[in-house]
């Protein structure tokens, strides 16, 4: 089992609530950063030794941890306020750390700490999206279709962005992310074993372990949807590709067959691998199953196919107002606390020092970018656990490893800032993109 946890409890609240009395009591009496009239005590009472924040609502909770107490006084304060806030707790934060500002509410973070008595450079990128709504985050591909491949400038120029990173796993041979990728709310690729996803909603994030919950309605019937443009796993399993994937689908397992499917309605099927429909998909799967919404009565001679075909794609947990999805593994940080699941989410030959890509978010919502150099003298790299722990070192409440070696590489204002194995990275099948929208 490699699943670490680290996590006092006590000692976590004990520093929260000191946090909680230290951020009330600063923000009450602090005249360097209130210009306008100062919050009263009246506006903060104390249930059961719990500070609690009429600010939100009259129904607040208790605050533990300073998150929401932080949240509900800081949509009190100007932007400017705001700013000067956050510039602080970078400086804070990362006391040792060159630091520059990429655009407004987004801070770069040049790092070198050591392991073992040995080197390692990190970079960080920080955001604070309240001070700059004019960015968004958002997965790439390389091209309009999966097995294409780019450096992560060209993927950046062609998104106008100010920052990026190279995002989910993907086959090498072909390009195929290997794992969840959803970009504005379309499922490019479905799950590889589950592995942990992050979420981005149009006001949060959020990370889990997914799992696809796709189906294929007709004729009464419901066929479990076991993939979408992945590599075939076992041949009982019902997969679904589209355009996106290329021009054809991939052979059929053995006794299987392929139904394409355009505007709801079935329009070709064949045991053979049959061209995918613009604007529809091809369902590949065993004949067994699939013969229920389609079948053929002999040679050339087609039988009654279903009147309408339904495909639902949905996820679990239900994240139904998600915009976008990307996947890495293992989990680094689970609820505040280190959580490394490498064995779970079959992630084994990752192990070892070597360079990392990693992202998360802090209690407030704040994105967290790192990415790790490795494999030189300079830079050894971090195990896994190492990540883990300065993942959560730097805040972070949850967070996730993505695909790393070769492929680590961290794109600011037109600069590749780090340091790849490869002079301006590898190329990618797809990124993690900070953009602007205006």
């Amino acid at each position: 089992m490699d699943t670490l946890f680290t996590c006092p409890k006590h000692l976590s609240k004990l520093v929260a609530n000191t946090l909680n009395v230290s951020i009330v009591m600063g923000l009450l009496f602090s005249q360097h950063i209130f210009e306008g009239p100062p919050l009263i005590a009246k506006e903060l009472t104390l249930a059961n030794n719990v500070i609690v924040s009429p600010l939100a609502s009259p129904l607040a909770s208790p605050i533990f941890g300073g998150i929401s107490l932080e949240r509900n006084i800081k949509e009190k304060l100007t932007i400017e306020q705001q700013t000067k806030i956050f510039d602080e707790e970078i400086r804070r934060k990362y006391k040792t750390g060159v630091i520059a500002d990429v655009d407004k509410g987004v801070k770069h973070i040049r790092l070198t700490k050591y392991y073992q008595g040995q080197p390692v450079k990190i970079n960080v990128i920080e955001v604070n999206s309240n001070l700059n709504p004019d960015l968004i985050l958002t997965p790439a591909l390389a091209s309009d279709t999966l097995g294409k491949k780019s450096t992560i400038t060209s993927i950046a120029k062609k998104n106008n962005s100010i920052v990026a990173i190279n995002g989910t796993f993907f086959k090498p041979s072909t390009g195929v992310p290997l794992g969840t990728l959803m970009i504005n709310k379309k499922m490019y690729t479905g799950p590889i074993y589950n592995r942990v996803a992050m979420g981005i909603f149009s006001d949060r994030y959020d990370m889990a372990r997914i799992q696809l919950n796709a189906t294929l309605k007709a004729n009464g019937k419901t066929i479990k949807v076991d993939n979408i443009n992945q590599p075939r796993m076992l041949s009982t399993y019902v997969i679904v590709y589209t355009p996106e994937w290329g021009k054809t689908a991939p052979a059929s397992p053995k006794y299987g067959k392929q139904i394409a499917v355009k505007d709801d309605k079935i329009i070709e099927v064949s045991t053979s691998a049959l061209t995918i429909p613009e604007g529809g998909y091809v369902v590949v799967g065993p004949a067994q199953q699939l013969n229920q919404i389609s079948e053929k009565n002999g040679v050339g001679e087609i039988g009654i196919f279903a009147n309408k075909v339904k495909l639902e794609v949905l996820t679990i947990p239900d994240w139904n107002d998600v915009n976008h999805i990307i996947s890495g593994g293992p989990y680094l940080v689970r609820d505040g606390g280190v959580y490394v699941d490498i064995t779970e989410q079959k992630l084994g030959s990752i192990g070892g020092r070597n360079p990392r890509t990693a992202v998360g978010y802090t209690p407030d919502n704040n994105l967290v970018i790192v990415t790790v150099d490795g494999r030189e003298s300079t830079s050894v790299g971090m195990t896994l656990f190492e990540l883990a722990n300065f993942m959560k070192s730097i805040g972070c409440y949850n967070a996730m490893n993505l695909d790393g070696g070769g492929s680590t590489v961290l794109y600011v204002n037109g600069h590749v800032v780090n340091h790849p194995q490869v002079t301006g990275g590898i190329a990618l099948s797809n990124a993690l993109t900070l953009n602007r929208i205006n």
